[in-house]
């Protein structure tokens, strides 16, 4: 669905809520692959039955990736990610763990050198089943401001 907004249309405090996502053991398969990473937290289960956690562990940025694309749901023709601040890893996901993503605009800036641009600052909020918090971090969005008539 596109939803034009301009950088004076996002006000402070609108949220939004994703649908859920159950991670699946094919998840933890395939990201290993796509990145090269096999660390046996991941994809030993034996040797995770040996550690305090019990059980294997998702790939944090295999978290990060889901949970952002859960928010993928409108396009903003005038809008861009600008990147991402403030990454934190709160608790571990484990396969069967469904992920819901709660976004909320936190803040709007000017950007220091483009004036036709603002930068808007999204709280994003990746929950599992539970409702804990187990990812969370800032996205920031490059704007473009209203035209001037």
């Amino acid at each position: 669905m596109i939803v034009p907004q301009h950088f004076e249309d996002y006000e402070i405090g609108s949220e939004r809520t994703s649908f859920g996502r159950t991670i699946t053991e094919t998840d933890f398969v395939v990201h290993a692959g796509h990145t090269g990473d096999f660390f046996p937290h991941h994809m030993d289960a034996e040797w995770c039955k040996t550690q305090e956690i019990g059980q294997r562990i998702a790939h944090g940025t295999m978290v990060f990736a889901i949970g952002i694309g859960l928010t993928a749901t409108t396009i903003n023709p005038h809008a861009m990610s600008y990147g991402y601040d403030r990454l934190r890893f709160i608790r571990p996901v484990h396969i069967g763990d469904t992920l819901t993503t709660i976004t909320r605009i936190a803040a709007k800036r000017d950007h220091a050198k483009r004036i036709a641009q603002g930068v808007v600052t999204e709280a994003v909020d990746i929950r599992n089943q539970r409702g804990e918090t187990v990812l969370a971090c800032e996205h920031l969005y490059l704007v473009d401001r209203r035209p001037v008539a």
